[in-house]
């Protein structure tokens, strides 16, 4: 039986789809309140309701693009109210780029790059100034085990995310706040589709639902570990990164989806 939390809130970006669906779901499922962020508000008002109806908690919704000034301000607002205070906090927006570095706009890169290490930094910053104070809280930073490889911005931007949660879970966690990057690999949800990845570059046996990767991170943050890999065969993949040759760690090659 699942233990339910007492008026609690977790704050979830990208919430609408793929891993931010599913972390919504657990977290509502664990009777937490939530503040659901995406860019969509039509989406994101089905979802709050879905959830509502679904595990009886409530649920708010705060449109923003969290690549532009505007979005975060408004999301880092919602999280420094101590009045309506957020327990948990879940960084989970993120954006691929199918394309190789030399061959992407550079504005492509700077929203990408601004995504994945300016708004979350800004987002710990400002949940941060709330659970110091109260002397509890909880960060997830969803990263990739594509930090540990080398894959171009992508790699470099989730390797920031691992080396700042590593470094702020030591540094809070003795004021009582856990802070844990998730590192899934490949993963069945929208995010390949929507960056027009033909999915088949990897076998079958790589593929991760997003029920368990979700599950696994949220054990492993309640349990105060910095960096969670779900799975035995991720925990490998990332150890064999790591020690490997810069070379032996830069593919599958991204293969565009066919017309």
């Amino acid at each position: 039986m699942t233990t339910r939390a007492n008026e609690r809130t977790a704050l979830v970006t990208g919430a609408t789809a793929g891993l931010g669906a599913e972390f919504a779901r657990q977290l509502a499922e664990a009777g937490h309140h939530l503040v659901l962020v995406a860019r969509d508000e039509e989406r994101l008002k089905a979802k709050a309701e879905e959830l509502e109806r679904d595990f009886s908690i409530s649920a708010e919704t705060l449109a923003a693009d969290l690549t532009a000034a505007v979005g975060v301000n408004a999301v880092a607002d919602r999280l420094r109210d101590a009045a309506r205070p957020v327990d948990v906090l879940v960084n989970n927006a993120g954006i691929g780029l199918l394309k190789s570095f030399e061959d992407n706009e550079v504005e492509e890169e700077r929203r990408h790059l601004h995504l994945h290490v300016q708004t979350a930094m800004e987002l710990c910053h400002a949940a941060l100034e709330v659970m110091l104070v109260r002397g509890s809280g909880r960060i997830i930073n969803v990263a990739s085990v594509a930090a540990f490889a080398n894959r171009g911005t992508y790699s470099a931007a989730k390797a920031w995310q691992v080396t700042f949660s590593r470094w702020a879970n030591l540094a809070y966690a003795k004021s009582g706040v856990q802070v844990t990057a998730v590192c899934p690999g490949f993963t069945h949800t929208e995010f390949h589709e929507r960056m027009g990845m033909d999915k088949s570059v990897a076998p079958r046996f790589l593929w991760l639902t997003a029920e368990r990767v979700v599950r696994e991170g949220l054990e492993d943050n309640a349990q105060g570990k910095a960096i969670s890999i779900p799975t035995r065969r991720y925990k490998v993949v990332s150890f064999f990164a790591r020690i490997l040759h810069a070379k032996l760690t830069s593919g599958p090659p991204r293969r565009p989806l066919k017309p």
